[in-house]
């Protein structure tokens, strides 16, 4: 069996790491360094760092923040929060950064993702989409800062593949922090209409889940939030990442932050 990425996603509040619950509730786990510094010891293919509020709070990237973090990663990192300029990009890519995840940017500015991705290739570029059931129980693109699409979320996906993107991160509000398993069904069919690769985030609860995700529903990769930074549901802040070859054999492997 072809093993498939798997990688943490950290929260970034300004200042130190937090984790949410459907986007809500943002709970302290840490600094961004030190769990580095384990993820560094794990089989972690890639690590995604997020700064939830930079682009609601206009505040653009914390440039020596990013940089420290991109010092102490020993694999390939992507970042996102408040990028929404070209120069943003390079200074990232000039740090360390190998991929950045813009999300208001694909409301506000799309033609400044398209001009990236020519600068810099799309395969530095991750479209990340937000998903959230309605009241009527339909998969809407949701947006955290507030921005609003006509488009539904097959056809905004289409939309965002055509900026240039080289990845879809596809991120769901209500599965967030819950442990309850991925959106599979929702996230496959954004797969299908898409030819990018697809990572999903949202709701991985246990090994069961990452093997779903990744091979009943062949998702390209998996991101992991709550799994990585805490014991188990319920309980405290433990740094933890499952070995690759363990999503077969059901074992999980934790190292105290």
């Amino acid at each position: 069996m072809v093993l498939k990425r798997l990688m943490p996603c950290l929260l970034y509040n300004g200042q130190s790491l937090v984790k949410t619950i459907k986007f809500k509730s943002p709970d302290y786990i840490g600094d961004p360094i030190n769990a580095v510094k384990i993820y560094n010891e794990k089989e972690v293919d890639e690590l995604i760092l997020l700064d939830i509020f930079a682009s609601r709070q206009k505040r653009d990237p914390d440039f020596e923040q990013i940089k420290e973090v991109a010092s102490e990663c020993f694999m390939p990192f992507a970042y996102g929060g408040g990028v929404n300029k070209i120069e943003h990009f390079k200074q990232l890519f000039s740090i360390g950064v190998e991929k950045v995840v813009v999300n208001s940017l694909i409301f506000t500015n799309p033609a400044i993702i398209e001009e990236a991705s020519k600068l810099f290739g799309a395969q530095s570029i991750i479209g990340s989409i937000d998903l959230k059931k309605n009241f009527f129980g339909k998969y809407r693109v949701f947006s955290h800062s507030g921005y609003k699409t006509k488009l539904n979320l097959l056809d905004f996906s289409c939309y965002v593949e055509n900026m240039g993107v080289g990845e879809l991160f596809i991120n769901s509000v209500d599965k967030d922090g819950t442990w309850e398993g991925f959106e599979y069904e929702e996230i496959q069919k954004i797969a299908n209409s898409v030819s990018l690769p697809i990572i999903a985030c949202g709701g991985a609860g246990g090994i069961t889940d990452l093997r779903k995700v990744l091979y009943e529903f062949d998702i390209n990769a998996a991101a992991l939030g709550s799994m990585a930074v805490y014991q188990k549901k319920g309980m405290g802040v433990l740094i933890g990442f499952p070995k690759r070859e363990k999503i077969i054999e059901d074992e999980y492997s934790i190292t105290a932050l």
